[in-house]
């Protein structure tokens, strides 16, 4: 018999997701609430330890929507987490360059200096590893490898959770200063590197703020591995406590989800609007980035096609160096919340 949860934990990337929207619209609240679960922002907490719970996912009771990477990285290193869902908006992923460095295709990179983020105090690198992922992915099309550039290294200081999070008007805030990201950007247009890797809304308003040229977008490519990266596909994940002690918290909290990603099925203005605040960006760039069909590509299944691209994501991790183990995604999801949702569909239907 499943026991009552007090308190879900949750939190999501800052970038376009089911939960994202249910969390703004006070549906994941009212949905577990029912059960007699209230929901708490983990990466608002003032405990980093907390907060480094979106990375590593060793929080019990919390459920996380967002790039792959940290949850892959913490699978990989033993933590009982289950995948409920998978969710692909696409997005731009783009290999930059400064109009004057010569580079016009991916074979003009050849022997050429790409920077790239190094968070050596991360549990796990999330940005250098969806940068390397674009770049192989790109090289790949033109016969190249990554030992075909020079990768020149940004140390960053710190970790991802050092500050929390601010929700500030419905947006989350990170607290970090400015000057401590993007310093392979800055190299870039100092002449020290020739390319760097950017993605999402923020990419695209940087790549039009400095006038840089874009080399290749791998996010529009039409074969999905090759778009295959940190955020396609975004996982929902759960641990397995969840799971086994409040099932009803976990099918509640793929409702939730559901519920929203069908509500923006409708309504593409507000969902743009929404997807401006969560990821502190406007709607004009959330457009430039996710598409004018944004909100038709926040759609939460599991589909064959995503967890065929999750596991060619995982092994690139493993093959990496990023993670310390290859695993069976398939022995990771656990389908059971959504035949849930979807049987009780089927006998509201009858």
């Amino acid at each position: 018999m499943s026991q009552t949860l007090d308190t879900l934990w949750y939190t999501r990337c800052p970038v376009p997701t089911g939960l994202g929207i249910a969390v703004q619209k006070g549906w994941l609240e009212s949905s577990v609430g029912a059960l007699g679960t209230r929901i708490q922002s983990l990466r608002e907490s003032d405990n980093q330890a907390v907060r480094e719970s979106h990375f590593d996912h060793t929080l019990a009771n919390s459920v996380r929507h967002g790039g792959n990477i940290p949850a892959i990285w913490a699978r990989a290193a033993g933590r009982d987490t289950r995948v409920i869902g998978l969710s692909w908006a696409d997005e731009v992923q783009l290999i930059l360059t400064r109009p004057d460095s010569g580079i016009h295709t991916v074979k003009d990179l050849k022997g050429r200096r790409f920077g790239l983020p190094d968070w050596a105090g991360a549990q796990i690198d999330f940005t250098r590893a969806q940068a390397l992922r674009g770049l192989e992915n790109a090289l790949k099309l033109e016969g190249l490898e990554v030992k075909d550039v020079e990768r020149v290294d940004y140390r960053y200081g710190g970790t991802f959770s050092d500050q929390r999070v601010e929700d500030v008007g419905g947006t989350p805030v990170s607290a970090r200063r400015a000057e401590g990201r993007n310093a392979e950007l800055v190299g870039l247009l100092r002449g020290e590197v020739d390319a760097i890797f950017l993605k999402g809304a923020h990419a695209a308003q940087l790549a039009h703020e400095f006038g840089l040229r874009t080399v290749i977008d791998t996010g529009s490519h039409p074969e999905p591995l090759i778009r295959s990266n940190n955020g396609t596909p975004r996982t929902l994940s759960v641990d397995s406590n969840l799971l086994d002690q409040h099932f009803p918290v976990a099918v509640g909290i793929l409702d939730s989800v559901l519920r929203a990603e069908a509500w923006a099925s409708a309504h593409p203005e507000d969902t743009r609007r929404y997807l401006a605040k969560e990821t502190n960006s406007s709607e004009y760039w959330v457009s430039q980035a996710y598409g004018e069909d944004a909100h038709l590509r926040l759609r939460t299944a599991l589909d064959e096609t995503a967890i065929t691209a999750l596991q060619d994501f995982t092994d690139f991790l493993h093959r990496w160096q990023f993670t310390a183990q290859r695993f069976d995604v398939r022995q990771w999801i656990d389908p059971r919340p959504l035949e849930a949702l979807r049987n009780a569909s089927s006998a509201l239907a009858s």
